[in-house]
């Protein structure tokens, strides 16, 4: 694994190539956050590698830093629809056998019950790993997703969850900004 992140889909680095590659970009600003952006997870090996994609998430929305979307997911009779992750069971999905092959099938039956109108999350500076980064701290669980700068447009997430032994990282490319 070591292809480098502008590659376009099927992004992989190994762990420490995705923890380098954070810790010498500059820190996302809150500012640069602010708009609607499309997401794929970095292939490091994480047990949510694939995960995302194989429910059809589509990204994350920054309308201002307390309106924060951060799942943002494909319905096909739906079309692009956000998420409540606070609803959804992540560890059992995590644990399922043959994950990347159920979820495509079930998860647009079950995705209606996870709708949302109302923002889940919010933005903000955080200290981490020594520098301030923009940061989408989740409302009702135990997570939080910070943000390095690939270029204006382009991010890498590190998501840091309670009980996870590593993070997961995903790659953010900015589809439009909010006004």
């Amino acid at each position: 694994m070591g292809k480098p992140l502008d590659a376009g889909q099927g992004d992989a680095l190994s762990l420490d190539a995705a923890i380098s590659l954070f810790d010498e970009a500059e820190p996302a600003t809150l500012e640069q956050m602010i708009g609607r952006w499309r997401g794929r997870g970095v292939d490091t090996g994480h047990p949510m590698d694939g995960m995302l994609e194989a429910a059809s998430w589509t990204g994350k929305e920054f309308c201002d830093a307390s309106t924060v979307f951060p799942l943002l997911h494909h319905l096909p009779l739906r079309g692009e629809v956000r998420l409540n992750p606070a609803r959804l069971p992540i560890g059992l999905v995590m644990g399922l056998p043959a994950r990347d092959k159920i979820l495509p099938i079930v998860f647009p039956f079950l995705a209606p019950l996870f709708m949302t109108k109302r923002p889940a999350a919010t933005l903000r500076h955080v200290g981490f790993r020594g520098r301030a980064h923009a940061a989408m701290v989740y409302d009702a669980l135990p997570i939080i997703d910070y943000f390095a700068s690939l270029s204006p447009d382009t991010v890498l997430g590190w998501m840091e969850r309670r009980g996870d032994s590593r993070p997961f990282f995903f790659k953010l490319k900015r589809e439009m900004r909010v006004q």
